[in-house]
């Protein structure tokens, strides 16, 4: 599931274009001889949930902001109805309150659900009898996360992410276990030497070394996948996100070499001569993915910074101040296509 910051700030980049399709559905349902006969508002609903799987609830209001129709809810891809709240009063609620005094379509800023914890949006039509007489309101609630996958076409994605993280787990558990094999190893070689240390050797030290350091690369290396994979919120359409990932996993890599070229500069420095050439490169090696690193992440913060400053444009190009369209400009654009 996606962080509640994170489908926030997504909402304002697409503000408009999410109010302008849930008025459109709206429109398509706000037809008072709907609501008559329930069979075919059940048919109706399978309908449209089909091609809009992040519809919530729908349901209408009288004229008094009494609810008088069930709640018909969206589950698995199938329309239930609900009649436990039929009859409550909901006058009061900001959706009745903007579609009363403004007879139009309206639109609610975004809410955490009561009922399943997840950020909504609200949406109120008035709804007409035949002769043209306000009767009641229609009401549609769509679960925001699911309507900005929708709209980023990642809703397929979103169904495989469960797998992905249980598969990245098992890869972070895996290395938790050689982890332990290595400390195992490493503390083993170290009593090894407190008992017999008067036969040590002046090299048998780093043996236990670098278990333990190599230990310690990989455990590191295990908790950045399993903190930036499973744990947090990765969202895979920011430059940001992925410059963390890569910025982490190349922090432990650096970490793991430059423990290395220190281990062979210590057993070069005490007779071992043969390791300084080794221990020399790895050194000029983690230098070089230091710099690399820096450069990009400069390079990957000044690109999606200008993105962004373009798609701004763009947004603010097309859609007002409040995130509604801009009539005048998408019937210049119309007008170009």
């Amino acid at each position: 599931m996606s962080s509640y910051v994170n489908i926030i700030e997504r909402y304002h980049d697409y503000r408009g274009m999410i109010q302008e399709m849930l008025h459109s559905i709206l429109l398509g349902l706000s037809d008072a001889h709907l609501f008559e006969s329930p069979e075919r508002m059940l048919e109706t609903l399978d309908e449209l949930t089909t091609h809009y799987p992040f519809i919530d609830i729908v349901y209408t209001l009288d004229r008094n902001g009494i609810q008088d129709s069930p709640n018909y809810w969206f589950r698995d891809g199938k329309t239930r109805t609900d009649f436990s709240n039929r009859g409550n009063d909901l006058s009061q609620r900001p959706y009745f309150i903007m579609a009363k005094s403004k007879q139009t379509v309206v639109f609610t800023d975004p809410y955490l659900s009561v009922t399943d914890r997840v950020l909504c949006l609200s949406g109120a039509i008035p709804i007409s009898n035949s002769a043209g007489v306000i009767s009641g309101y229609l009401v549609i609630d769509l679960d925001l996360e699911k309507t900005i996958s929708f709209l980023m076409g990642d809703s397929l994605r979103t169904r495989f992410e469960p797998f992905f993280k249980a598969v990245y787990s098992t890869i972070a558990t895996g290395l938790f276990c050689v982890v332990g094999i290595l400390l195992y190893s490493g503390f083993s070689e170290l009593l090894k030497m407190l008992e017999e240390p008067a036969h040590m050797e002046s090299i048998r030290p780093f043996s236990s070394i670098i278990f333990i350091t190599l230990g310690l690369a990989i455990f590191d290396l295990a908790k950045t996948t399993l903190e930036e994979e499973v744990l947090m919120h990765k969202d895979i359409f920011r430059h940001s996100s992925t410059r963390r990932t890569i910025t982490r996993f190349m922090a432990a890599i650096m970490i793991a070499v430059s423990i290395e070229a220190l281990l062979l500069m210590f057993k070069s420095a005490i007779g071992a001569g043969d390791y300084l050439t080794s221990a020399t490169w790895m050194m000029l090696s983690a230098v070089a993915l230091m710099v690399g690193l820096g450069l990009y992440v400069y390079l990957g913060a000044k690109a999606e910074n200008l993105l962004m400053t373009v798609k701004r444009h763009k947004l603010g190009h097309y859609y007002d101040a409040d995130g509604n369209v801009n009539e005048h400009q998408r019937g210049k654009s119309e007008f170009k296509n």
